[in-house]
């Protein structure tokens, strides 16, 4: 394959590559202090509500998929489809900062600061961090959304599938593996 065969702009995908390496850089930064402090993070991850996890996943994961859905709606002409599409990502993009907000609101309430634990630094930075896109995201799927040429389509529907990528990523390493 060659990089005239990607879809899409080739800044783009520089923007998606770059984005998804400073994130993994962050998540490798966190893993290599776990793996000297096991203890300390699987007692601090004890504290998290894993179910918040899982509803904002599903909420993002299928936020992704409509996103998709406007992408090929606005390839094949239909840009009130596309449009309404783009509408729906976007609420679950809303959905999922609404729930992570929630599940800062009940973590702060405990008493669990940036500074309780290191893991709670990179919990609060990796995920603090990707709501910050989360929430680019939602402007850049309305923008799109205003014209719905395919074009724009994909390139927003490329954005959010990296932070629905990027999501993923950072997943287990705050919920799953300590």
């Amino acid at each position: 394959m060659r990089v005239d065969d990607l879809p899409g702009e080739l800044i783009l995908w520089i923007l998606i590559v770059s984005e998804v390496l400073v994130f993994m850089a962050g998540v490798s930064v966190m893993v290599v202090l776990g793996l000297r402090d096991p203890q300390g993070f699987v007692a601090a991850q004890a504290q998290l509500d894993g179910r918040m996890a899982a509803l904002n996943t599903l909420v993002l994961v299928t936020s992704g998929l409509f996103a998709a859905r406007a992408e090929r709606q606005a390839a094949q002409g239909d840009r009130q489809g596309a449009r309404r599409a783009l509408v729906l990502a976007m609420l679950g993009g809303l959905v999922f900062l609404g729930v992570k907000a929630v599940e800062y609101a009940h973590d702060i309430d405990a008493g669990l600061g940036i500074d309780s634990h290191p893991f709670f630094t990179f919990y609060y930075l990796l995920t603090g961090f990707h709501a910050a896109h989360v929430v680019a995201g939602v402007v850049v799927l309305a923008l799109v959304a205003l014209r719905a040429d395919p074009e724009a389509v994909q390139a927003g529907a490329m954005f959010w599938h990296m932070v629905d990528l990027v999501w993923v990523l950072i997943l287990p390493a705050i919920y799953l593996i300590w």
